[in-house]
């Protein structure tokens, strides 16, 4: 079954194209990311209060999801090749590209994972929820002498909070390139990443022009 799901994602990049799994995963992805950082900038300027604590679970069920499709994509990552398309030509612009990325999988482990430990650290808001349904564990620290506590939470707030910043430059830098390589260089890059549409206008323009588009009447009935 691994064989038959690796050919049919390979061959979706051989044609220079990302596999439907993949792009689904690229843009549920970028939803889920930009909401996050709207959302955890809104939580931020509220007033303590039951509000807030329910921004924060929100803010706490949207990202747990991140983190579990991160794990699962790079597994789709290793199992089925990227494809081959014009921002992989040698250079400067190629290995930048390549690094963006894998900065992006870094992001996508280390805001969740330090979130979760903020959480679980001192005094939590709540019990945790994946999509806000599914009950998710706390990471262990009650156990911990406070200062050990204190010093975790500080820590992961740093982790966070960087991590966002990381965010704010990836993604404009990101998605400006995207926009260049397909307005400016006409590369292949952007549509590679788009869910495919069959090309009806190609399909048209394949049917023969003198195709009868009435059936011929049968013989002995013609006029005259």
């Amino acid at each position: 079954m691994i064989e038959r799901l690796r050919e049919w994602g390979n061959s979706h990049t051989r044609r220079g194209r990302y596999s439907p799994i993949g792009i689904i995963f690229h843009w549920v992805m970028a939803l889920l990311i930009l909401f996050q950082i709207g959302w955890g900038f809104w939580t931020d300027w509220m007033m303590p209060g039951g509000d807030k604590v329910f921004a924060y679970q929100v803010h706490s069920a949207a990202g747990l999801p991140v983190l579990l499709l991160g794990v699962a994509r790079l597994a789709w990552r290793i199992l089925i090749s990227d494809p081959i398309n014009d921002a992989d030509r040698p250079g400067l612009q190629s290995k930048i590209a390549h690094w963006t990325a894998m900065t992006f999988y870094v992001v996508f482990f280390t805001l969740p994972v330090s979130g979760w430990f903020m959480w679980s650290s001192v005094a939590a808001p709540g019990p945790l929820y994946l999509g806000g349904i599914v009950p998710w564990p706390q990471v262990p620290l009650s156990s911990l002498d406070p200062i050990t506590q204190y010093a975790i939470l500080d820590l992961a707030e740093d982790v966070h909070i960087a991590s966002v910043i990381l965010l704010l430059l990836l993604i404009p830098a990101h998605a400006g390139a995207a926009l260049k390589h397909h307005f400016w260089d006409r590369h292949d890059v952007l549509r590679a990443m788009l869910p495919e549409v069959p090309d009806w206008e190609g399909h048209r323009r394949a049917v023969p022009p003198n195709r009868p588009t009435t059936p011929p009447l049968p013989k002995g009935s013609e006029a005259g």
